[in-house]
């Protein structure tokens, strides 16, 4: 399974994107969210120095069928809408990809971040420029269960030398005190540890953005090769 982070550009025509740019320092955070058959319903938290004025903007756009304030303040509300225009969650629901909660929209831009299978992947980002929804691709990765990672012998050896203190510093267990305590040799448990330690540290390695170029973080395809 992979998981992406992508920056989504909404139209220019869609009221979220009119408003959420009127008021840039304001932020839209969607909390809940489900789409119908031709309209999508959601849940979402406003935040700002002009809140007032941005509920009245909503109210008063053609693309929001319904809206009901829940809660509001001076400087936030959460309010529940119906709109004509759910692009994202039709992307969503047409790729079968589903977006996880919360998203925060700011600028005309949201931020979203997805899991599934590249294929998966590959027809979100079919159904984002069908939408009209312009994306960058801010980071992929590859999410993999402690289980897919290790080998099974290699948890086992890895899980007795955390217990044993042998990663401890200063270090309570030696290798041939960890050897023992498995009833292994010395050079066997030497070459499993070194080769769950190098699946360990390539993994972690791969998980950090800043080491990869951004250039070629907006570049790399969805879809596997």
């Amino acid at each position: 399974m992979a998981q992406a982070t992508l920056t989504i550009t909404l139209p220019e025509q869609v009221w979220i994107q009119q408003v959420s740019t009127a008021y840039p320092e304001a932020t839209f955070r969607v909390l809940a969210a489900v789409p119908g058959n031709e309209s999508g319903f959601a849940l979402v938290r406003l935040a700002g120095s002009a809140v007032p004025e941005m509920i009245d903007e909503i109210e008063a756009h053609p693309q929001v069928l319904e809206i009901t304030v829940v809660q509001r303040s001076e400087r936030e509300a959460t309010i529940h809408f119906e709109t004509t225009a759910p692009l994202l969650l039709f992307s969503s629901r047409e790729s079968g990809i589903p977006i996880e909660l919360p998203v925060e929209i700011r600028g005309g831009e949201a931020t979203i971040e997805v899991t599934g299978s590249r294929e998966r992947l590959a027809e979100l980002a079919e159904q984002l420029e069908q939408f009209g929804l312009q994306y960058r691709i801010e980071q992929v990765q590859e999410r993999l269960h402690q289980s897919q990672l290790l080998s099974e012998r290699q948890l086992e050896v890895v899980a007795a030398a955390v217990d044993e203190g042998y990663y401890d510093t200063p270090r309570r267990c030696s290798l041939t005190e960890l050897a023992g305590h498995l009833g292994i040799a010395k050079s066997t448990c030497s070459e499993t540890l070194h080769r769950a330690e190098e699946a360990i540290v390539k993994h972690f390695v791969e998980d950090l953005p800043a080491l990869h170029d951004d250039d070629e973080m907006i570049e790399r395809p969805l879809a596997g090769d």
